[in-house]
Parts: C-alpha cells; structure tokens; sequence
C-alpha cells in the first residue's frame, strides 16, 4: 500500500511539472492543480492516518492526529480558490489577446528555406573549380 501510494505522489507531481512546463495557460492550470493535489496526498501520508482510530477529543491510548487533517483540508479550499483565480485570469488573457499562449504571443513558425536552382554550367563549374577553357 505504500508503494503504491508513493507511486500516485510521484505520478502526480511528475504529470503536475510536466504541464506547468507547458506554455499553454490551461495546461498551466491543470498541472497546478494536480501539483497541489499530489501535495495533499504527500501530507495525508506523512500524517500516518489510521482507520478505526478516535479522534483527539476522546480518551484512548491511540488517536488521530487531526493536523494532516486541517492542513490538508485548508489545502483543498486554497487550491480550488486558486484554480478558480487562475481559470478565470487564462479566460480572460484570452479574450483580450487572442491566444491562450503563456507569453500571450506564439512565436511565428520559421519559414522553409528556399533553394536557390542554379543552371548546369554552375554546378559544372562548382564540381571542378581547377578547370579552365
């Protein structure tokens, strides 16, 4: 069960990075959001959560430890806030610049290079530049 909860952690953060990387605005979007996701799974692991277990308010040897808890729940209130913001700031840059580009401008794809066609007696000469008439 740890391994694989280790696995989602390392999943999510890598797919997080990856899309932050990216220089659409919704991509950029997306990975924060499964970034911060990744976070809570990481902090709800670290809080070692038990089942069965009491909360703190009870008298028993073992109880929960409510911190993991309430950050990760504050977390999830923060992220959704945040993505909101974000969403909306990425529509809105749409709208005013036509392009959802991170930069707000693409950069111009490069045009192919043309060759320039020489004639016969060009190349003739280029093939043996020690011949003379």
């Amino acid at each position: 069960m740890e391994l694989l909860v280790a696995i989602a952690i390392g999943v999510l953060t890598f797919s997080g990075v990856y899309l932050i990387l990216r220089a659409r605005t919704f991509s950029v979007a997306l990975g924060l959001t499964l970034f911060s996701y990744a976070v809570n799974l990481f902090l709800f692991a670290m809080g070692r959560l038990h089942t069965g277990q009491p909360a703190v308010l009870s008298d028993a040897s073992s109880y929960t430890d409510p911190v993991p808890q309430a950050l990760v729940l504050t977390a999830i209130v923060i992220g959704f806030a945040m993505t909101a913001f974000v969403l909306i700031l990425s529509l809105r840059a749409h709208t005013e610049l036509g392009s959802d580009h991170v930069d707000g401008v693409e950069k111009p794809k490069p045009e192919p290079k043309q060759r320039k066609v020489k004639s016969k007696r060009q190349q003739a000469k280029r093939q043996r530049p020690g011949a003379s008439r």
